[in-house]
C-alpha cells in the first residue's frame, strides 16, 4: 500500500500521540493511589500500546483489522473517595484530568486523521481507535463522577 506524504506525517503525529499514551498510562497507573484507578490505567495502556502497534502496521504498509474493541472492565467504579478533599483524592483527580486532556486530544487527532486518508479500510481502522479513544474518556470520566472529581 502507497502512503502520500501527508499520510505519512500524519501517522507520525499518530505515533508520537500513542507512545505519549502509552508512557502516560504507565506512569499513572504507577503512581495512581487508588487500586481501582491504578488497574483502569493498566488496562487502558495496553489498549493504547495496541493501537500504536497497529499505527505502526499501517506505517510500514499493512492495511491491519480495525481495532477489537476488547471486552473491558465494566465500569462499576467504588467510591473510594468522599466529597472531602484529600492529598490523595487530589493526586488521582490530576491523573484523571490529564488523561481525559490527552484522550481529547488523541481522538481530535484522529478525527483529522480520518478524514484526510483516501483509503477507505485505513479510515475505518482510524475510526475504530478513535472510538475507543473516546470510550477511554469515558471510563476516565465515570470513574472522576464516581468520586466526587468531576463538577
Amino acid at each position: 500500500m502507497q502512503l502520500t506524504q501527508k499520510e505519512k506525517e500524519l501517522l507520525k503525529d499518530l505515533k508520537g500521540q500513542e507512545k505519549l499514551c502509552v508512557e502516560k498510562y504507565s506512569q499513572h497507573a504507577a503512581a495512581a493511589n487508588d487500586e481501582q484507578l491504578s488497574q483502569l490505567l493498566n488496562y487502558l495502556g495496553g489498549v493504547e500500546q495496541r493501537h500504536l502497534d497497529i499505527i505502526t502496521k499501517i506505517d510500514s504498509g499493512e492495511i491491519p483489522q480495525p481495532a477489537a474493541g476488547e471486552a473491558a472492565p465494566k465500569n462499576d467504579f467504588k467510591q473510594t473517595y468522599s466529597v472531602s478533599e484529600t492529598q490523595e483524592k487530589k493526586n488521582d483527580c490530576y491523573i484523571c484530568s490529564d488523561l481525559l486532556a490527552t484522550e481529547k486530544h488523541a481522538s481530535a487527532l484522529y478525527d483529522t486523521c480520518i478524514f484526510e486518508f483516501k483509503n477507505e479500510q485505513l479510515r475505518t481502522v482510524l475510526n475504530s481507535i478513535q472510538r475507543e479513544e473516546q470510550e477511554h474518556g469515558k471510563k476516565i470520566y465515570d470513574y472522576m463522577s464516581a468520586n466526587n472529581m468531576y463538577s
